[in-house]
């Protein structure tokens, strides 16, 4: 059954003319539509512009009867995709608009060069960032206070979120999904995208792919090996011999092909799983953190807290079943 979308958080994309629509078709998927798998709506999705009618990058198609910039006043979000040029100031009535949302306590989510944007209306300084990395020397240059992290997928900067170009979208719309409604919640979204579930936000941008090339090789093999056996007590060096490789050979296939190490790829598949077990059961802290295959409570803590920025108790009052 689909939910009531008047008891739904309100998140509001501000489209720009010319945009490219690949981010915005992907916050859409992700944010937008009804989602049977999680039993309907997740938000209140709307988009809106300075004007009625925008067309996208190289006049591909154009949108028409969109809201207005009225619409941003009551959003719980407010997302400003990519722009075309950045070094056209933008119009005075976008970054008030924009501005005003960030006083009033509106969470905001910057997508590529959408960061530009949410720069020139002032709610970034003394804030991290990223931008696609072709942007990253451009936007240094014009915004020294704000600390731009080029080399990472997503920057979670608590009420400012921004993702790098194209398919970090997808990163953190679903990380999103994670932060607001929970990890069960979230890996359902990616299941039903075909979306790998575990691309931390510190994974690097330029990497050759974010999966393994050859799904049949004995590294992709290694790979789902080490995903059904993580909450065990397994190493990189368990990893490399599945994968018939030496822990440095196992090392640089990681940074090359998923643009982690293997560590932290195993961290994010452990933190994973104790949050679910967090949402799901009534187990102590200590036994999430020995079944998650994370060892101490203490680390756990530490893990659960560097992710979501909450402890082990207030997630899972916030997010438990």
């Amino acid at each position: 059954m689909t939910k009531d979308s008047s008891h739904l958080r309100s998140v509001v994309a501000l489209v720009d003319d010319g945009s490219n629509p690949f981010e915005l078709a992907c916050l859409t998927e992700v944010l937008g539509i009804d989602r049977p798998e999680v039993g309907g709506l997740l938000y209140d999705f709307r988009m809106c512009a300075r004007e009625p009618k925008v067309s996208m990058r190289q006049s591909f198609f154009a949108m028409t009867e969109i809201a207005g910039l009225s619409a941003l006043e009551q959003a719980d979000t407010v997302i400003v995709p990519n722009r075309p040029d950045t070094a056209t100031p933008h119009h005075p009535d976008v970054l008030d608009a924009i501005a005003r949302a960030h006083d009033r306590g509106a969470r905001m989510i910057g997508m590529c060069s959408g960061a530009f944007t949410l720069a020139e209306a002032g709610v970034l300084d003394g804030r991290r960032v990223t931008v696609h990395w072709q942007w990253a020397e451009e936007f240094r240059a014009r915004y020294p206070q704000v600390d731009v992290e080029d080399d990472v997928l997503f920057v979670d900067d608590g009420d400012i979120l921004t993702s790098a170009g194209s398919a970090a979208a997808l990163d953190l719309a679903l990380h999103v999904v994670r932060r607001d409604h929970g990890a069960e919640i979230g890996a359902a979204v990616a299941r039903r995208l075909v979306f790998p579930g575990h691309r931390p936000g510190g994974q690097r941008q330029f990497i050759e792919r974010p999966l393994p090339k050859e799904v049949e090789s004995p590294f992709a093999a290694a790979l789902f090996w080490a995903e059904q056996r993580a909450t065990e007590p397994i190493t990189v060096a368990d990893i490399a011999s599945r994968a018939a490789m030496s822990p440095a050979t196992l090392h640089r296939r990681f940074r090359r092909e998923l643009g982690c190490t293997p560590n932290q790829w195993l961290t994010a598949v452990r933190v994973e799983h104790a949050r679910r077990l967090l949402e799901q059961t009534d187990l102590p802290v200590e036994q999430i953190a020995h079944r998650s295959g994370l060892g101490t409570a203490a680390n756990l803590r530490d893990r659960i807290a560097g992710h979501t920025g909450l402890t082990p108790t207030a997630y899972r009052r916030t997010f438990s079943a």
